[in-house]
C-alpha cells in the first residue's frame, strides 16, 4: 500500500495530540516533590492542575474560530509550540503562584490543538470515524508512557526535569509537523472575529436537538472519563485491596486498551453507525464498572478485576463514535468553531466527574462511587436505546 499524504497528516496530528497530552500528564506523578519544593498542600497543587484542565477546556472553542481565520496548520503549530514554551516556564517556576499561572498557560496552549486538528482531519478523510479514532488514541498513548517516565526522571534528577519531558516531546513534534504538513487555507479569513463570538448563533447551534442530544452523550462520557483517570488507581488499591504496584500496572493496562480500541471503534462506527458503536462502548462501561464494584464488595478475585479494567478501557473509547457524530451533524463551514464550541461545553461540564466521584467516595465509599459511574454509563445506553427504538430522530 502506498503511503499517502493524508496518512502523514493523521500520524503527525496524533503525535501532536500526544505531545500536548504528555506535557499535562507528567505533572501528576511529581506532585509530592512539588509540594515539598514550595511548602504547599496537595490541595494547592490540585487547584493549579484543575485550573490547567479548565483553561484547556475553555480553549477548545476559540481554537476553532482561530482555525477558520488563520488555517488549521498555523493553529496546530501554535498549540505545540506554546506547549513546549509553557512546559519550560512551568519547570522554571520560582513560586507556587507562578506554577499555577504557567499551568493555566499550558492548558490554553495545549487546548488549541484538538478541535482544530479534528476539523483538519475531517477534511482529509471520508472515513472520519477511523481518522478520529486514531487521532484521539494519542491521548491514551501519552497516558501510558508519560507518568512512569516522569516519575523515573523526577526521582533521579528532580521534578523540574520531569516536567521538562513535555518540552522534550513537543519540540521535535513541532519540527516534524512544520516540515511535513502542507499549509492550509483558512475558511473564513475576512470575517470579523467579533461575529464568531456573537451569542445568538452560538446559542442556536447548541440548542439544535441533535447537537443537544449528542452533547449530553459526550458529557456523560467525559464525566466518566475524568473520574476514571483521576481515581481508578486509588479505587484498585483502596477499594479492592491490590498493591500500589499492581494498581499502577492495571492503570497502564487501562490506557493501553483505551488507546488500542479508539481506532477500532471509530472504524466500526463508519460501517455500522455512530449510535450502534456508542451503544457497544456504553454497554462495556455498565459491565466493566459493575464488575469492579462487585470485586470490591464480594472479593471476586484478580481475574474479574482485570476483565473489569479491560471493559472500562473499551468503554472510554466512546469518543471516536460520539465525536464523529458531531462532525456528521455540522456543516463544513460550522465544523471548526462548532466542534470547538460543543467540546468546550461537554468538557467543562464533564470535568465535574472528579469532584463528584471524589465526594461520593468520601461519603459512602469506593464501591458506591464507582457504582455511580456504572449508572452514568447505563443512562447513556438507555438514551441511545430510546432514540433507536422509538425513532426519536436525534
Amino acid at each position: 500500500m502506498n503511503w499517502r499524504y493524508e496518512q502523514t497528516a493523521l500520524a503527525l496530528c496524533t503525535l501532536a495530540f500526544t505531545g500536548t497530552m504528555v506535557a499535562r500528564l507528567v505533572v501528576s506523578p511529581l506532585v509530592p516533590e512539588i509540594t515539598t519544593q514550595f511548602g504547599v498542600t496537595n490541595g494547592t497543587v490540585g487547584l493549579a492542575l484543575s485550573g490547567m484542565w479548565l483553561t484547556y477546556a475553555l480553549a477548545q472553542f476559540p481554537s476553532g474560530v482561530l482555525g477558520d481565520r488563520y488555517g488549521e496548520r498555523r493553529v496546530i503549530l501554535t498549540a505545540v509550540g506554546a506547549t513546549a514554551i509553557a512546559s519550560v516556564l512551568l519547570a522554571a517556576s520560582p513560586s507556587m503562584l507562578a506554577f499555577g499561572l504557567f499551568a493555566a498557560v499550558l492548558g490554553v496552549g495545549a487546548g488549541l490543538h484538538y478541535s482544530v486538528a479534528t476539523t483538519f482531519l475531517t477534511r482529509q478523510f471520508d472515513d472520519t470515524g477511523r481518522a478520529i479514532g486514531v487521532h484521539v488514541a494519542g491521548g491514551p498513548l501519552a497516558g501510558l508512557a508519560a507518568p512512569p517516565a516522569a516519575a523515573l526522571v523526577g526521582s533521579r534528577y528532580g521534578w523540574r526535569a520531569g516536567v521538562l519531558l513535555g518540552a522534550a516531546v513537543a519540540v521535535p513534534v513541532f519540527a516534524l509537523f512544520a516540515w511535513r504538513v502542507r499549509p492550509t487555507e483558512p475558511l473564513r479569513p475576512d470575517q470579523p472575529m467579533g461575529e464568531r463570538f456573537a451569542f445568538g448563533p452560538l446559542a442556536e447551534l447548541l440548542s439544535r436537538p441533535e447537537i443537544l442530544y449528542t452533547t449530553a452523550l459526550a458529557t456523560m462520557g467525559a464525566f466518566t472519563w475524568q473520574a476514571t483517570a483521576s481515581f481508578l488507581p486509588t479505587f484498585l488499591e483502596v477499594g479492592t485491596g491490590l498493591s500500589s504496584a499492581l494498581s499502577a500496572l492495571l492503570f497502564s493496562a487501562y490506557f493501553l486498551v483505551h488507546g488500542g480500541t479508539q481506532p477500532v471503534t471509530g472504524s466500526i462506527s463508519d460501517r455500522i453507525g455512530r449510535d450502534a458503536t456508542a451503544m457497544v462502548t456504553m454497554s462495556a462501561g455498565v459491565v466493566g464498572y459493575g464488575a469492579l464494584v462487585a470485586t470490591a464488595t464480594l472479593d471476586l478475585g484478580l481475574p474479574v478485576t482485570v476483565a473489569g479494567v479491560g471493559l472500562v478501557g473499551l468503554a472510554m473509547s466512546w469518543g471516536a463514535p460520539v465525536q464523529s457524530r458531531f462532525m456528521d451533524l455540522l456543516s463544513d463551514a460550522e465544523r471548526g468553531a462548532g466542534f470547538g464550541l460543543v467540546r468546550t461545553a461537554y468538557m467543562v461540564t464533564g470535568a465535574s466527574g472528579s469532584v463528584v466521584v471524589g465526594a461520593v467516595s468520601d461519603a459512602a465509599g469506593w464501591p458506591v462511587a464507582f457504582g455511580l459511574l456504572a449508572c452514568v454509563m447505563a443512562l447513556g445506553l438507555a438514551t441511545l436505546s430510546a432514540n433507536r427504538l422509538f425513532g426519536l430522530g436525534y
